[in-house]
């Protein structure tokens, strides 16, 4: 895992949020973003983009957010990067349940657009690496 946030994979399967999330992050946080619309899409793609984080989106129709952490979590050379869960199901126990699989964040469904790149960054300056 590099100590500079540069690269973020978005993964979530609503073209709407890709496009926000790619916008919100490039243009007010100076990050290069890659969207993917599924997580069979990230595991399949994942190696050769080389993200230094991926925000997931938890509610995917085929591989949802949580079997695609725990795949990605199975993989030696992908295990160490920083998965963020984005969702509207932010209920306590299932936080918690995201974060016992492994993530290192939830961000709450709907974000701010205006500082998504700063939360993102800041949970970046929180990692141990």
């Amino acid at each position: 895992m590099t100590s500079v946030l540069n690269h973020v994979l978005c993964v979530d399967d609503d073209a709407d949020i890709l496009e926000v999330v790619q916008i919100s992050l490039e243009l007010v946080g100076g990050l290069t973003v890659t969207g993917l619309d599924s997580g069979t899409r990230c595991l399949a793609e994942v190696v050769t983009i080389q993200p230094d984080l991926i925000l997931l989106d938890v509610m995917m129709p085929g591989m949802d957010g949580p079997a695609t952490l725990m795949a990605l979590k199975a993989e030696p050379e992908l295990k160490a990067i920083p998965v963020i869960f984005m969702t509207a199901r932010v209920q306590e126990a299932e936080v918690e349940q995201y974060l016992a699989l492994g993530a290192v964040a939830v961000i709450p469904k709907p974000f701010d657009p205006m500082t998504l790149a700063a939360q993102i960054k800041t949970i970046w300056a929180g990692l141990d690496r």
